[in-house]
Formats: C-alpha cells, sequence, structure tokens
C-alpha cells in the first residue's frame, strides 16, 4: 500500500467535514429562452419548489454531489492573472526551445557552407575521389575553416559540458565536446608541430552532423507536447458581458467576476467556466474531455471555458476564474505529471551517467591499444569514434519523451495523471474496485420494466404515468417523465395534483382521478396485483409502483438506477486481461447483488459506508494483488488513498482530487479501460526505447574501438556522429508513436 494511516486518517476527516457541509439539494426549474435581440435581452428567471414522494426506493449512500466553491467577486482579477502569469510562463518556455531550435538550426546551415571547402580540401575526400588540390597555404586556409566550424559549430557542445561540469552530472554534452576538442587539437598539432594525418574533415561532419541531429531531435521533442500548447490556445480573450439592464458589452476575460453574465453566441469558445441559466445547445468539448460528440447544453448545466458553442446561443453564469477553472487546472496537472520522474526515468537517468564513465574509459583503452600497436593517427580516430558513438542522450530520453507524450494523450482522453509512478504501475492491477452509482451505473432512475393490465396499452400506461409524474420533483418522477419522453409519448397536462405522503401521488387526467401508488398503500386498499411478478422485480432490486384508475389497476412500473451499457463490455474486457472486477456499494444488498449479476462481477459488497470502504480495500490487498480503487472524490476519498490506484471518476469540471492517482473527467467506465491500456503501452514504449538505446550502445561501442578493423569493419568519427544522431531520434520518433490500443 502506497499511504501511509495517517493519510487514510486525514482523508476520512476531509470526507466528514465535506458531508457535514453539504446543503440539501435543490431540484430547479427553469423558464425556458426567450427571444434575444442583438444588443438586449431579458433576464431568465428561477423557481424552487422542494417536493416530497411516496415511492419506496433504495437509499443510495454512495452518490455524490458536486458544489462549486463560492468565493467574493473580489478574487476574480487575481485568479485571472495568476492564471495569465502560469500560461506566460509555460510560452516562455516554449519561446525559449523555439529560440534554440532557430540557433542550431542556423548555426547548421552556416558550418554546412564552411565545410564544404574543408571537405574539399582534405586529404581522405582527395584520396576518395582520386584528385589533387595542394595550393600555398592550402593547410593554413583548412586549419583557419576549421577552427571557425570547432568555434561556432561546437560552441553549444562546448557550453553544454561546462554546464555538465558544474552540476557535476558528465552525459552527452562533456563526450561529444571530449570527442570533438580531441580532433581539433591533435589536427593543430599535425598542421603547425608533428607529422601526422589531420582530422579536419572527420572534426567539420562530425559537428555538422550533431548540429542536424540535435535540430531534428528538439522538433521532435516540441512536437510531443504541441497538445499542452494547442490546449492554452482554446481560450478567447473576449467575452460578451451582460449587464443589470440586460445591455452586451464586449469586456476582456480579466474583467470578468464570479456572478457576472455571459452570452455566448453560435460557434463561439466559452470564455471561461460557467452555469447555463438561459438558451440550449449543442456544446463540443472534444479537445478538452475527449468527447467525440457535442454535449447537449441547458439551463442548470456547466459549460466548460475553452469549450466551442454549437448553433444555439446561451447565457451563463460565470462560476470559475483564472486558475480554478477546469482548463487552467488540466494543464497544471499535465505539467505536474510530465515534470514528475518515474521509477523507469531515474534508473534510465543512472544507466546514461554511468554510460559516460564507460565511454571514456574505453576511449582512452581504445586509444592506448592502438598507440602501443603503432598506429597513432588511428588510435586517435578510433577515440574520438568511442567518444562520439556512445550515446546516453539516448538512453536520458528514452523514458521522458514517452511520458510526455502519453500524459498529453490521457489528457485529450480526459484522463488526468495526477501521479506518474502510480500510473506506470496500473499495468500491473490484478483488482479494480467500483463505485456503483454513477460509475457502473447511471446515477439517475429510469424505467426498467413496463407491465401494462390487460386491455391496457403500454403506451397508455407510460402517458398516463409520465403526466402524474411531471409535477413531481422526486428523482424517480424525474426518470420516469425522462424515459416517457424519450419515447416519443405526449404528456397530458395533469390538475389537483397532490402528494401522497409515503403513498404515492394522485392527480386529475381529463375530469378522471388517477394514482401512482407504493407496494404498501395497494394493500392498504386491498387492491390486488401480480404478487409473483411483483416479487421477481423487486429482488432484482427495482422500485416498483402501481399505476390505478380509482381503484381500478392499469399496470405496474419497474425503475432503477439504470446501468451503463457499457459496463458489461469493460467488465468482460478487463476479465479477458485477467483483471478481476468487485462493486462496492452503499445501496442494498439485492441491488447489489441485482447489478453484480447482470454484469458478471466476482465479488459485491453492499451496504458499505465510505469510511468502511478503505478497509474492505486492505483485506484485498493482503494477498499482495495490486488494487485499483474507481469511486467519486468526494465520498471515496479514504478508498482512493488506500487503494494501490486511486481512480477518481466523474469529475466534470472539478479535477483538483488530492486523494486521486488519476481522475477521469467523464464518468464511463470505459475511461477504466483506456486508462490500464495506456499505462501497458505507456510500459511497452518505454522499454523498447530503453532497449534500443542501450542495445546500441553494447553494439556501437566495441564497433567504434576497432574490434573488427581487421575484418575490414571500420567506423569513421563522422559516420558514428551520424548513428549516434539517428538512434536518438529514433527514441523521438519511436515515443510519438505511442497510442491506446
Amino acid at each position: 500500500m502506497k499511504n501511509t494511516e495517517k493519510n487514510i486518517q486525514t482523508a476520512e476527516e476531509a470526507l466528514r467535514e465535506a458531508l457535514n457541509k453539504m446543503p440539501e439539494h435543490h431540484h430547479d426549474t427553469h423558464h425556458h429562452a426567450q427571444e434575444m435581440d442583438s444588443t438586449r435581452i431579458p433576464l431568465a428567471g428561477h423557481d424552487q419548489k422542494p417536493m416530497d414522494h411516496g415511492h419506496d426506493h433504495p437509499i443510495k449512500e454512495d452518490h455524490a454531489q458536486h458544489h462549486p466553491m463560492k468565493e467574493e467577486h473580489g478574487t476574480g482579477h487575481h485568479e485571472h492573472h495568476a492564471m495569465t502569469d502560469h500560461m506566460d510562463s509555460h510560452e516562455g518556455h516554449r519561446g525559449h526551445h523555439e529560440m534554440m531550435i532557430q540557433d542550431f538550426k542556423k548555426r547548421f546551415w552556416v558550418v554546412l557552407v564552411v565545410s564544404i571547402p574543408i571537405i574539399l580540401l582534405s586529404n581522405m575526400f582527395q584520396m576518395l575521389l582520386d584528385y589533387h588540390l595542394v595550393f600555398p597555404g592550402s593547410k593554413f586556409l583548412l586549419f583557419a575553416l576549421s577552427t571557425l566550424v570547432f568555434f561556432y559549430g561546437g560552441l553549444p557542445f562546448l557550453k553544454g559540458a561546462v554546464s555538465e561540469a558544474k552540476t557535476k552530472k558528465p552525459a552527452m554534452m562533456m563526450l561529444i565536446s571530449l570527442a570533438i576538442i580531441a580532433a581539433y587539437l591533435y589536427s593543430t598539432l599535425t598542421t603547425f608541430f608533428i607529422a601526422g594525418s589531420e582530422f579536419y574533415f572527420e572534426l567539420s561532419t562530425l559537428i555538422l552532423i550533431m548540429l542536424l541531429g540535435h535540430w531534428i531531435e528538439m522538433r521532435s521533442q516540441m512536437g510531443a507536447s504541441k497538445a499542452l500548447e494547442e490546449l492554452m490556445k482554446l481560450m478567447p480573450d473576449v467575452a460578451h458581458k451582460v449587464d443589470e439592464h440586460g445591455a452586451i458589452l464586449d469586456v476582456s476575460i480579466k474583467e470578468l467576476l464570479r456572478g457576472d453574465r455571459i452570452m455566448v453566441k453560435s460557434g463561439e469558445k466559452v470564455p471561461t467556466d460557467a452555469k447555463v441559466i438561459d438558451g440550449f445547445s449543442a456544446v463540443n468539448e472534444s479537445m478538452l474531455t475527449g468527447e467525440s460528440v457535442p454535449v447537449e447544453k441547458s439551463p442548470g448545466m456547466q459549460i466548460i471555458g475553452g469549450s466551442l458553442n454549437g448553433n444555439g446561443v446561451l447565457i451563463a453564469e460565470v462560476e470559475r476564474l483564472g486558475e480554478e477553472t477546469y482548463l487552467a487546472q488540466v494543464i497544471k496537472t499535465v505539467q505536474e505529471a510530465q515534470a514528475q520522474k518515474s521509477k523507469s526515468q531515474g534508473l534510465a537517468e543512472k544507466a546514461a551517467g554511468w554510460l559516460f564513465y564507460i565511454a571514456v574509459f574505453s576511449g582512452g583503452l581504445t586509444f592506448l591499444y592502438w598507440m602501443i600497436n603503432g598506429n597513432t593517427p588511428l588510435a586517435m580516430e578510433r577515440m574520438v569514434t568511442v567518444l562520439v558513438i556512445a550515446c546516453p542522450h539516448a538512453l536520458g530520453l528514452a523514458v521522458p519523451l514517452v511520458n510526455t507524450v502519453s500524459t498529453s494523450i490521457a489528457a485529450r482522453k480526459g484522463l488526468l495523471i495526477r501521479n506518474r509512478t502510480q500510473f506506470e504501475e496500473a499495468r500491473k492491477i490484478r483488482r479494480i474496485v467500483f463505485d456503483k452509482t454513477g460509475t457502473l451505473t447511471m446515477g439517475e432512475f429510469g424505467i426498467t420494466d413496463t407491465v401494462p393490465q390487460e386491455g391496457v396499452q403500454a403506451e397508455e400506461l407510460l402517458q398516463i404515468a409520465g403526466s402524474l409524474e411531471s409535477l413531481s420533483d422526486h428523482p424517480i418522477a424525474q426518470g420516469v417523465v425522462r424515459d416517457v419522453k424519450a419515447k416519443g409519448i405526449a404528456l397530458k397536462i395533469a390538475s389537483n395534483y397532490e402528494n401522497l405522503t409515503g403513498a404515492g401521488l394522485k392527480a386529475d387526467l381529463e375530469g378522471e382521478t388517477y394514482y401512482i401508488l407504493s407496494p404498501g398503500e395497494m394493500a392498504r386498499r386491498n387492491i390486488a396485483y401480480d404478487v409473483a411478478g411483483f416479487e421477481q422485480l423487486s429482488s432484482q432490486g427495482k422500485t416498483v409502483v402501481f399505476v390505478t384508475k380509482e381503484e381500478e389497476l392499469l399496470g405496474m412500473l419497474a425503475v432503477a438506477d439504470l446501468i451503463r451499457d457499457t459496463s458489461k463490455e469493460v467488465i468482460a474486457q478487463l476479465k479477458k486481461m485477467g483483471i478481476e472486477s468487485i462493486m462496492m456499494t452503499g445501496d442494498h444488498q439485492k441491488v447489489a447483488d441485482y447489478v453484480g449479476r447482470e454484469l458478471g462481477l466476482s465479488k459485491v459488497y453492499a451496504q458499505v459506508l465510505p469510511e468502511e470502504k478503505s478497509k474492505h480495500l486492505q483485506e484485498l490487498q493482503k494477498d499482495f494483488q495490486k488494487v485499483a480503487m474507481v469511486g467519486d472524490g468526494i465520498n471515496d476519498a479514504p478508498a482512493l488513498a488506500t487503494a494501490d490506484l486511486g481512480i477518481a471518476i466523474g469529475a466534470g469540471t472539478d479535477v483538483a482530487m488530492e486523494t486521486a492517482d488519476v481522475i477521469l473527467v467523464d464518468s464511463d467506465p470505459r475511461d477504466v479501460l483506456n486508462l490500464i491500456k495506456l499505462s501497458k503501452a505507456t510500459y511497452r514504449k518505454t522499454i523498447e526505447n530503453l532497449i534500443w538505446a542501450a542495445g546500441y550502445n553494447i553494439l556501437a561501442i566495441p564497433l567504434a574501438a576497432g574490434v573488427l578493423a581487421h575484418q575490414g569493419v571500420v567506423i569513421t568519427p563522422a559516420i558514428g556522429a551520424a548513428v549516434m544522431s539517428v538512434s536518438t531520434i529514433i527514441c523521438a520518433v519511436n515515443a510519438r508513436l505511442l497510442k491506446i490500443a
């Protein structure tokens, strides 16, 4: 287990405090959007009508309600500036990266031009193409041009070597610097003082290829974090503010305050997180949550800053600004995850550090061997090649690049990684414990069974039930009405509505009195019904209600917290992957058993209090199996802290959940599957890169040293530089090929 008892107790205390502060839940009714002109709009009104209802139904103890925090208006400007500073900081980092790319590009082209005469004047190239180009002072011209290449083209590597020396972490820059310094000094000596072959050709081509390799590599690295840059561009600069008189003013987002009303026109980006108070539209949130289908928005629903409005016009009230917005939290979470070092990254960095010493030792040994054999130029060439071809950079980049790409992919899919190490360990998960309500089920009631009496049409029964329930705010009533409307059945106007406390309700339709009654009230009124059918439905954890016309039974309806269409598919897929699926819920045993049977769960825990979930998780961890917990971020805080991997699901725009290792924006259980798949794919790419980087060095260093020189296999310093650069680029490209299978 990754957390201590103290952490669990702290999470439990936070849970109790959150539950104590929760206000009672009321359902708002909203007036429909009115006609709006371009300069003035009517402000929508709101009514609240808390209602009681007489249905008997299971208590859902594991259902979480999220309430946006309320703060003073005066904090708005501060929050936005904080967000702006945060984004400016990232833009500054990006600008620095772009400047470095341009610098390498410029140095490459200058060195390329200067290298042409160096190559033409070099002895090696003349021998290769069988021509003779020597004139008075040619060797001094060759020296002068090579000096320019060394100091101008080699400067980034020499500076990098100084930085590595200061931090006492020698790596690639120091190896390259040692190689080019050795080649330059030896060539200078042969030009002015001693007899021997100069290495000006090798020096210039080596620096040229290194500049090209770094230019390409940095472009690849920048592409890996492009998704984060795209997120930052989503937020518009201007908002249409609606003042107290209904006039529309175009203002900077920096001027918005919490509670302000804004208009979002058709085709515009939403300026900040807000709650719709008037209007209807479909909003595209694909870049933010990974939800490919536009989401229908109506009064009372939240809209996310940066999302794209569809054809409708929305009036919304500002809820979050600056660093509190969903987009800001996503960016912060992604940046923190990318900055974290996983276990494999730490191991790779240590290996890269050791590789420097291995390369220096191998280079020195190579030089001594060929010197003893009486070939000083070859000894120098072999040593330079060994220093150049050893590549700790590929090893050092192998893991960070994969991490950057996987974090960006996850964010685009609505999977926000908060703990890099635990995400990496997700591939080892063997048990997943799901909360029921809102995770495996929809978290809202719907009609599961319609049982009309003989002579009564199912559509007629649904029309009567929907018409009566339309006057109630009870969750069961709302579920019935929603399902009836979804079937295209028109509702009738009910009158003389009366709530029968603990028994049901009654109302008049077209002069006739109808009732919706509980089983207990049916017994009290001595109205006969199909007891066997009722008990069968009831045993499945469904709430059964009866529709009557006076004392005449018209039929019965069964309602329940609907199981998600995708849940069964996810459980089956997890089973194929060797992962056991378990459910914990505060609901009744019969409800839990029914859901468990329907989904094929291996085990269910019912009537579990939030603070008891962590104890059950500890029991499941006793046989050393890795256990993940999927639940909401409030009720399940202690359980998320206890699990080996805590997954908060259905966070919506609230992604600041301290106890979760990974946050899933949507309530779709398929995201749990995607998370496991991404963890496995990330690990696979990491291993591929590490094998390539390590394997390349194991093979390349001996070849560079000349172990096969007598067989005619010789790697020149220039070829060594090319191979080293290619190895790094391969790691970068391979990382960018990462995707969820």
